[in-house]
């Protein structure tokens, strides 16, 4: 079996650099990095990882704890996570907190139980436990996707990696009311979570942003499944005036709103035209095409490993959030045209002037100038 001496002696480095590059307890040239795990690989060097987490306190593993693990959005952050873990020699352990405070808590402790390295953390809405267990024991954590911005007094503040949720949202609100549309609602999902606030934020945003007036009966809570949001839907759907545009916040509360508006009988575009917080991969395949909002999910799991590493490498560092951007898919759910050759845009759309819809309907719910319906 070969041994560490064998792998240095092949890579023609010392012992100690072969310690670091497999360790990462020091900066090693890229050429030497390379040849060092070159050897590795040729001479089938096999590192002794319980001898070598008794001498160094580290288990070369991540613990990642996100609720909603088929959720596509959530599927693509793990594979991010686990990417990123494996090419930087970590092992992964995954835990699905259910979006339960209790629960949280607890299979957080199981993974810190299991000694792991640092955890990755898409908190719930009500993480006050979680923030007390981690801060107690110093665990060098990241909180993924939903930030935590009320920390109890005393609590150290925390890494955390997510995308913008405030301006894209805006951004939504505003295509559609450069489509001309007057009465634009916002399925929103749990209200106590942070993407939730920021959703709502840039929904505002984006009606002040346009000249449209606030309507607190057109923001309704699909609580981020697609259940709720079939529900919250149907309260739109029955008000005397509902919306003639809808932006809804997360993926699963798209799924739901479709349902809600096919058992109506009422068709997208045609009826009520639809734009969505989060892409999903057959979101070009419903009729119409999905204009969406897509999060970098993929880029959030690197960058969360690539923060938490840091924060090993650099314990006293200061936190930091890092805001990942968001890309505009342009298709044709929103009312818009096909694309030539079904081209689908990746920008930041520019809105169109407004004008009148075609939907009778749309006009007459359409408030007097000034006024708030």
């Amino acid at each position: 079996m070969a041994t560490m001496a064998d792998v240095a002696r092949s890579a023609g480095v010392s012992v100690a650099t072969v310690s670091h590059v497999l360790n990462g307890t020091r900066p090693v040239l890229p050429h030497t990095r390379r040849a060092v795990l070159e050897a590795v690989e040729e001479l089938g060097y096999t590192p002794n990882t319980l001898a070598r987490s008794l001498v160094t306190s580290r288990t070369r593993s991540i613990g990642l704890a996100v609720s909603a693990v088929g959720n596509p959005f959530f599927t693509e952050i793990l594979q991010g996570v686990e990417a990123a873990a494996l090419a930087h020699g970590y092992s992964l352990l995954i835990a699905d907190p259910h979006d339960d405070p209790a629960h949280e808590r607890r299979v957080v402790r199981l993974l810190h139980e299991r000694r792991v390295d640092g955890v990755i953390v898409a908190p719930s809405a009500r993480p006050h436990e979680l923030v007390a267990y981690l801060s107690r024991h110093g665990v060098p954590t990241v909180f993924l996707d939903r930030v935590v911005d009320d920390l109890p007094d005393g609590a150290p503040a925390f890494d955390q990696v997510c995308a913008d949720g405030a301006e894209p949202t805006a951004r939504l609100v505003a295509h559609l009311a450069g489509l001309g549309h007057r009465r634009i609602g916002l399925v929103a999902g749990l209200p106590e979570l942070s993407t939730t606030r920021e959703r709502i934020a840039g929904y505002r945003r984006g009606l002040a942003a346009s000249g449209l007036p606030h309507d607190g009966r057109l923001v309704v809570h699909g609580d981020s499944s697609s259940d709720g949001a079939e529900r919250a839907t149907a309260t739109l759907l029955s008000l005397a005036a509902p919306p003639t545009g809808l932006v809804t916040a997360n993926n699963a509360m798209t799924l739901g709103a479709l349902r809600a508006l096919r058992e109506r009988g009422l068709s997208v575009p045609g009826d009520l035209a639809l734009c969505c917080f989060d892409d999903f991969p057959w979101a070009d395949l419903f009729s119409p095409r999905l204009t969406a909002v897509a999060q970098p999910s993929r880029e959030l799991g690197t960058r969360a490993v690539e923060v938490l590493l840091e924060r090993l490498a650099a314990p006293d560092r200061s936190a930091r959030t890092v805001r990942l951007a968001c890309t505009f898919v342009h298709r044709t759910s929103c009312g818009c045209p096909e694309r030539p050759s079904g081209a689908v845009s990746r920008h930041a759309a520019r809105p169109t002037a407004r004008s009148p819809l075609p939907s009778a309907r749309a006009t007459a719910q359409q408030p007097p100038k000034g006024s708030d319906p």
